[in-house]
């Protein structure tokens, strides 16, 4: 316990020194547990990506509970924070484009949706502007979301009634699709909501059940192969922060940081958790995975082709080729 201890210290010595030696501390605004993957691991990786690409120059500080998840985009253009993560669906209408990655039928992992997730952005998606008044650091998904539930769902004709927390975006939509009551409620108030039975059930990825506990109150995994969506998330800067940084700092960062390095990075770091919450959901003695039957995945196939449909169609609407960009998405994931 007494080497715990100090080696825990020395952490903290080590990251009180890297702020004090900076020449710029940005704040962090994150909204998930400390515990959270995001939190423990992509975040930490981050900041030795900016301090060794501006030779420690710029370093940051997570700071916790400056707002509610849909509110970091608001923190980040208002200046109250730097930098956040921001989950697209919590706000319904103010982003549309980002749901293109969100899509059902994508093969491959988050680290490979990230990567083809900026390139398409860059390519196509940014023509939209949705991320206007903020710099885009990053951009990420994790790994394909299933259904959660505390009644055990081994056939898909079980979901329609259920009372499913979803998130918006496409995973709003596939609820919806599967004749699911949709309840929009931040990840972090999703064990609260499933404990006190305001919900049936959840749609999130395997990283849920360690990081936000859903083996206490979700014991049973419904599992599509692909998943129902995946999520899309963005690391974004306060443009003046950004501004206001030296010539050479901004350059280093755009180029051995922001954009494709640091998506990928979140990308691994999200491969990662979802890897260890299915461990911990094989260990844990009362959970269950129940794979989907030839005929369901079959059946979703029938529903997912109509909500790609539907979703393309959104994006068209805002003057992008989104069939274009949705066969690039897959090209590039194929080369990851």
């Amino acid at each position: 316990m007494r080497i715990f201890k100090l080696l825990a210290l020395a952490g903290a010595i080590g990251t009180g020194t890297a702020a004090i030696a900076a020449d710029h501390t940005l704040t962090v605004s994150s909204w998930a547990p400390p515990t959270h993957g995001i939190n423990a691991t992509m975040w930490p990786q981050l900041i030795k990506m900016m301090e060794d690409a501006t030779g420690g120059r710029v370093t940051a500080q997570i700071k916790y509970r400056l707002g509610p998840p849909p509110a970091q985009m608001d923190l980040v253009q208002d200046g109250a924070a730097d930098l956040s993560w921001i989950f697209h669906g919590y706000q319904a209408g103010r982003f549309t484009a980002t749901k293109l990655i969100e899509l059902p039928g994508y093969e491959g992992d988050a680290e490979a949706a990230s990567v083809a997730y900026w390139r398409v952005h860059e390519a196509h998606l940014g023509a939209a502007d949705e991320h206007k008044g903020v710099k885009l650091v990053a951009l990420m998904t994790h790994g394909p979301a299933q259904l959660h539930s505390s009644r055990k769902v081994t056939s898909l004709d079980q979901v329609s009634g259920m009372k499913l927390r979803v998130p918006g975006g496409v995973g709003g939509d596939a609820g919806a699709a599967l004749g699911a009551t949709g309840i929009q409620v931040p990840a972090p108030k999703v064990y609260e909501t499933l404990a006190s039975n305001a919900a049936d059930g959840v749609v999130m990825p395997y990283e849920a059940r360690k990081g936000f506990k859903l083996t206490e109150v979700a014991q049973n995994v419904y599992e599509i192969p692909g998943g129902l969506y995946r999520g899309s998330f963005a690391i974004i800067l306060n443009q003046e922060t950004f501004d206001g940084l030296p010539e050479d700092v901004r350059a280093a960062l755009d180029e051995k940081v922001f954009g494709e390095p640091a998506s990928r990075m979140a990308g691994t770091v999200w491969d990662a958790i979802d890897v260890a919450g299915r461990e911990v959901t094989m260990a844990t003695a009362d959970n269950s995975i129940n794979p989907a039957s030839e005929a369901d995945v079959a059946a979703w196939e029938v529903i997912a082709a109509q909500i790609r449909e539907d979703v393309l169609a959104e994006i068209e609407a805002k003057g992008i080729d989104a069939r274009a960009a949705h066969e690039m998405v897959k090209a590039e994931m194929a080369k990851n």
